[in-house]
C-alpha cells in the first residue's frame, strides 16, 4: 500500500508531508482446524485485505474520514486495518488477533485489539 501522511504533534521530520510503500501482515487465529487441516482460505482473507486497503491506498491519508480525529501513524493504520478486517473476517471460527503495518524494511508498528 502506497499513501502520504504527516503526523501530527510529532517533533521531526515526519511532520512534513512524505510517503511510504507499507506492508501490511495479517495474522489470524483460531481453536480449531477444519477437516482440511486450514483455518481459513488464504483467498479469503486476500480478498478482504484488498478491500480494505484499497480505500487506502495511493491516498493523503490525513485526508481520509478515519484519520480526521486522529494521527495517521503505522500504529494507527495497523488499528484502522484491523477493525475494517475483524468485520469481514471474524466468526465463530476464526479471527483477526493483529496487524502490523511496516512502513520500511526496519520499521513496524501492530495492533491487536483492545487489552481485556
Amino acid at each position: 500500500m502506497a499513501a502520504a501522511h504527516q503526523l501530527k504533534e510529532f517533533s521531526g521530520k515526519c511532520e512534513n508531508l512524505h510517503g511510504h510503500n507499507w506492508k501490511i501482515e495479517i495474522y489470524v487465529t483460531g481453536r480449531e482446524l477444519g477437516p482440511n487441516g486450514i483455518l481459513i482460505d488464504f483467498k479469503l482473507i486476500k480478498d478482504a485485505a484488498h478491500k480494505v486497503v484499497q480505500e487506502l491506498d495511493h491516498t493523503f491519508l490525513n485526508q481520509l474520514k478515519p484519520f480526521q480525529d486522529m494521527n495517521p501513524s503505522s500504529e494507527n493504520i495497523a488499528r484502522i486495518i484491523f477493525k475494517s478486517l475483524s468485520q469481514e473476517i471474524d466468526n465463530d471460527q476464526v479471527k483477526v488477533s493483529k496487524v502490523a503495518a511496516w512502513e520500511s524494511d526496519s520499521a513496524c508498528a501492530s495492533y491487536m485489539g483492545p487489552l481485556p
